[in-house]
């Protein structure tokens, strides 16, 4: 159900561990064109490869030379491919990223945070609340889809399970779903989710099968799916991402 490049990937993952998968994606994401304000900043953070893959080449101008610190490996490739130099390695998390942040940064610096429009906000709110001065510009804004193709409406009817990244994208799912006349069916999937939260739209939906990632990362939510088909039945292989 997420972004078709992220759902790609999931896939592989997938089928890497012996299933078969489908991509009914809730969002198409698109570059705003947005441009940051004059600079200077004393450091620019992207917790995501799209802020880094679909921002304007204006605003790689405007941001050439300050410090970028990035979350993820798959973030750093994106700002290396796009002739960007990070700060540092990149750190696993948002959370380990504030951390280097404030013991880096000195008091009230200028932080530009390259952002989507659909976030946690827990960034920003940490670096204000230290003190610092951050500016956020939406780089880039997963919309909601307005139908599945027929194609992807057949693929979900023939699918064991389905894959939640988010409560955003869950909800999506759900009303994509109810559209393309599959309710039932899609209410009788096995949900497995990434946390509790992403859960919430599936358990106000009625879906009577959640299964939940020990932690909130894609390898635990595919053990979290493996574990939950061969409690239910013996392990039969499907799903859709």
């Amino acid at each position: 159900m997420r972004a078709r490049d992220e759902a790609e990937r999931s896939a592989a993952l997938l089928r890497a561990r012996g299933f078969l998968t489908a991509l009914a994606p809730a969002t198409e994401v698109r570059a705003t064109g947005a441009l940051p304000p004059p600079g200077p900043f004393d450091a620019v953070v992207a917790t995501s490869a799209k802020a880094i893959a679909l921002l304007a080449p204006a605003a790689r101008e405007r941001i050439a030379g300050a410090p970028l610190f990035v979350v993820g490996r798959r973030t750093a490739r994106a700002a290396r491919d796009a002739g960007m130099r990070i700060a540092g390695e990149p750190a696993p998390d948002v959370a380990a990223l504030v951390a280097a942040l404030l013991q880096r940064l000195a008091p009230r610096s200028r932080v530009l945070y390259l952002a989507g429009r659909d976030r946690r906000k827990a960034l920003e709110a940490a670096l204000n609340e230290a003190g610092h001065l951050t500016t956020t510009v939406e780089i880039y804004a997963a919309e909601a889809r307005a139908a599945w193709s027929e194609a992807e409406a057949r693929a979900i009817a023939t699918c064991g399970a389905a894959l939640h990244y988010s409560r955003r994208s869950a909800a999506l799912a759900v009303a994509l779903a109810e559209r393309a006349g599959l309710a039932d069916r899609f209410r009788a999937l096995l949900h497995v989710c990434l946390s509790r939260d992403a859960g919430e739209p599936l358990r106000a939906f009625g879906a009577p099968r959640l299964a939940f990632a020990s932690q909130p990362r894609e390898n635990e939510l595919i053990d979290a799916l493996e574990r939950a088909l061969a409690a239910s039945d013996g392990g039969a292989q499907g799903s859709g991402a």
